[in-house]
């Protein structure tokens, strides 16, 4: 079995499926018409009837965004102590 080429959908071209299944279209139907993936367009609805938004980006809460930023903020200062630890360990040497 050959792996399926990524394809890129429009925010438009989204929208319209979602509220094609949105308005009683059965999901088996839009899938087999329009060659979706199943997984694809379940995220899709579930994103867009969630928060109006299909990007990961814009459908995190506040207390996620912050998490992301604290996580990145925790790694760089890790990474800056254990420069420092390095620069102290070459300097007590001399």
């Amino acid at each position: 079995m050959s792996r399926r080429e990524r394809r890129e959908f429009t925010e438009e071209f989204k929208l319209q499926m979602v509220q094609l299944y949105n308005n009683g279209k059965p999901r088996s139907e839009i899938i087999k018409e329009y060659d979706l993936t199943a997984s694809a367009f379940a995220n899709w609805i579930v994103k867009y009837n969630k928060t109006g938004l299909f990007k990961a980006c814009d459908n995190r809460t506040e207390e996620e965004k912050e998490l992301i930023k604290l996580k990145k903020e925790n790694q760089q200062l890790r990474m800056e102590n254990d420069i420092l630890k390095q620069a102290a360990l070459i300097m007590g040497r001399k």
